[in-house]
């Protein structure tokens, strides 16, 4: 009997064991889920046997005696010689014509069939970084394992996640801007930046059974650049209004929401790739007429002086739960911590803060440092605060913000910070290097930006026009290229 005969003997054979399990187990009310566990595992076989039967119908890849590369160049048809492919239903052989020598000649029905480079199949490579893009890597594999009887080790995972992420540039850049109905008023930027935990440099002694010295730290880290777009509707409150969300906890119910908001993370140059590309999606949403652009951020003045550099026309805005820290910092000077008295005054100062009376804040603190007659730590500590507010002026006129309806916290950047960096950067243990943490960001925010499927499809489109150049096959057992 053929081969290509034995296998579809072979898959109707499984297909009745298929249907004799189900009614067996009717008769025998087997449990549901029992069912569905030995159905699933049964159609996992049955998938492999059909993937092998496909196989053979296409065959061996014979073109003829020779084809002609993507370089122009004659190549004389060899032996057959087979690769190992790991699909979803487990492994299996390839086996067809090499045409040229064998290490680096070319086998057509590889690209006929865009097989990947390595032999795992792309949709084994989504599945895995789909699963690693949301949890550790041996999670991943492990959650892979359980659920197909088929799974990818640790160092597999990481290697295809560098391989498969520098895509995500060139990717983003292509998308479209959302459509013009479904944006809101105000297009907003916003930035901020979380720390990634790095792996110990080669050469570094472990501090393990050691003590730390002061102030150092005991894990290295190194700062993600988090960035967002996305537009919003303007939202009028009053410096009342403020005052009951941040301290009386009362927040408003009919905020408007963020809309086609879309994320991203930097972490292996110095915050300019973030930024450009922050300002190719705001050129490409912004509206006609142009919608007022807005920018927030905290007081890091290289994230200002690349706002001035890429964002020239934003209206910076400080972000204000970074002004309420330094205001806690300085209550804590006077009052006890969590005091009702360290509350309200915190509550005085930012009520100056959101009517505009900056001044008046800054002037305050420093009659208060001469009065109290601080020294020492604390005269420093209120010294940063007095000119973290006096570099930040320009940025908090929050009476004018409130009016217009701007938002005036950065929340959709921290909460990207924790979502995007610390939710998946910063389990126990983990440590990274700064090209496999990047690789990760850039997957993960690609999914989280609901692009996950899109591009897929547009990496492995690259990956056939690098691997093959686009080639296809005519009638004539010719093997030429058509790019």
């Amino acid at each position: 009997m053929k081969d290509m005969d034995r296998t579809v003997v072979e898959a109707r054979d499984q297909f009745e064991d298929l249907l004799d399990y189900v009614g067996q187990a009717a008769r025998q009310e087997t449990a549901m889920h029992e069912v569905e566990r030995s159905l699933f595992r049964s159609l996992l076989a049955l998938g492999r046997t059909l993937l092998v039967h496909f196989l053979q119908q296409k065959g061996v890849g014979d073109y003829g005696p020779s084809v002609c590369s993507n370089e122009g160049e004659i190549l004389l048809r060899g032996a057959t010689a087979t690769r190992s492919y790991r699909s979803i239903f487990g492994e299996v052989d390839i086996q067809r014509y090499v045409y040229g020598a064998v290490d680096e000649g070319q086998a057509p029905l590889d690209a006929e069939l865009n097989l990947p480079e390595w032999k795992y199949s792309y949709l084994l490579q989504e599945w895995g970084l789909t699963f690693a893009c949301k949890e550790a890597f041996n999670e991943a594999g492990q959650t892979l394992e359980q659920i197909l009887g088929v799974g990818l080790a640790v160092g597999t995972l990481e290697r295809l996640s560098r391989k498969v992420s520098p895509g995500v540039e060139a990717f983003r850049a292509e998308q479209p801007a959302p459509e013009a109905d479904e944006e809101a008023a105000l297009l907003v930027a916003t930035v901020d930046c979380k720390g990634v935990p790095l792996t110990r440099t080669k050469g570094t002694e472990s501090k393990q059974g050691k003590r730390r010295k002061k102030g150092e730290k005991k894990t290295q880290k190194k700062m993600a650049c988090v960035g967002a777009v996305y537009t919003i509707d303007p939202f009028v409150r009053t410096s009342e209004d403020i005052l009951d969300e941040v301290q009386r906890k009362a927040g408003a119910t009919r905020r408007p929401l963020p809309c086609h908001k879309r994320v991203q993370a930097e972490l292996l140059d110095d915050k300019e790739v973030l930024f450009a590309s922050l300002a190719d999606q705001l050129d490409q949403r912004q509206g006609d007429p142009p919608k007022p652009l807005l920018f927030l951020s905290d007081g890091e003045r290289r994230l200002w002086k690349l706002q001035q550099k890429y964002l020239p026309d934003a209206i910076g805005i400080l972000d204000l739960w970074h002004v309420m820290e330094y205001l806690w910092k300085g209550a804590q000077l006077f009052h006890a911590e969590g005091s009702t008295d360290a509350e309200g005054w915190v509550g005085q100062r930012l009520e100056m803060l959101l009517e505009g009376k900056v001044g008046y804040v800054i002037g305050g603190l420093k009659q208060m440092r001469t009065k109290h007659a601080l020294k020492g730590k604390e005269r420093k500590t209120l010294q940063d605060i007095v000119t973290y507010f006096h570099n930040n002026r320009a940025h908090m006129r929050y009476d004018e913000y409130l009016a217009a309806g701007y938002p005036i916290g950065s929340g959709v950047a921290e909460g990207a910070c924790r979502h995007l960096v610390k939710d998946r950067m910063e389990r126990t243990g983990m440590r990274w290097t700064v090209e496999g943490a990047q690789a990760i960001l850039d997957l993960r925010s690609t999914y989280l930006n609901g692009d996950w499927s899109s591009y897929w499809i547009h990496y492995t489109q690259a990956e056939n026009e690098r691997l093959y150049g686009n080639l296809t096959f005519d009638t004539s057992e010719t093997y030429k290229a058509t790019a």
